[in-house]
């Protein structure tokens, strides 16, 4: 396998955070993939435009639950696939075909409850999304406010599929509402310190 250096016929192709395989993956959902890393080539501090549904798919999620999700799926899952944050939102990047069967899962989920998981924009298969740059210091925010938070670094990244992602949406959202079998405490009630009693 040749590297985007080599695609592109240059050496000039430096990346920060994205490794040139995972600019190579990224590119790979294009539909000219070479036109692609040529524009990192030029502009690499340009986001892009790329088609979901080949490569990856997309499930966006409000900020705030986004990061809850991402640290259900690293603290307690198998981790996660490559993430960025687009105008307020955390996009997890997810195997093809979560996109179709996510909503239908989340569905299920949340069947006969009050909605605890917000919206979920899955993109997949005629959708596209705006990515990142592949170059710039990771975490940093280029000027269209889109960023890597976990970046590509492979040609063939794991991507988690539905049932994952569903996971993490329910352990995050469980994590946000604490529930308890006990009803609230008294707040007028006199509280005794037992554990010195002999």
């Amino acid at each position: 396998m040749s590297s985007p250096r080599e695609e592109t016929g240059t050496d000039r192709f430096d990346v920060s955070g994205v490794t040139p395989d995972g600019a190579a993956w990224l590119a790979s959902a294009a539909t000219y993939p070479r036109s692609t890393l040529a524009l990192w080539e030029e502009r690499p501090d340009a986001p892009v435009v790329l088609p979901c549904g080949t490569a990856f798919d997309v499930v966006g999620a409000p900020a705030f639950f986004g990061r809850r999700m991402l640290d259900r799926l690293w603290d307690e899952g198998p981790g996660s696939g490559p993430v960025a944050a687009f105008r307020g939102r955390m996009l997890l990047f997810a195997a093809p075909g979560t996109a179709q069967r996510l909503p239908s899962l989340l569905h299920w989920e949340e069947f006969g409850r009050t909605g605890a998981i917000p919206p979920l924009l899955c993109h997949g298969t005629g959708d596209a999304v705006t990515v990142p740059a592949p170059v710039g210091a990771a975490g940093s925010v280029g000027p269209s406010g889109c960023r890597w938070l976990v970046a590509p670094d492979t040609r063939r990244p794991w991507l988690p599929g539905p049932e994952i992602l569903l996971w993490a949406a329910v352990r995050a959202a469980r994590a946000a509402v604490r529930i308890s079998i006990f009803p609230p405490a008294d707040q007028g009630a006199k509280v005794y310190d037992v554990s010195r009693r002999r």
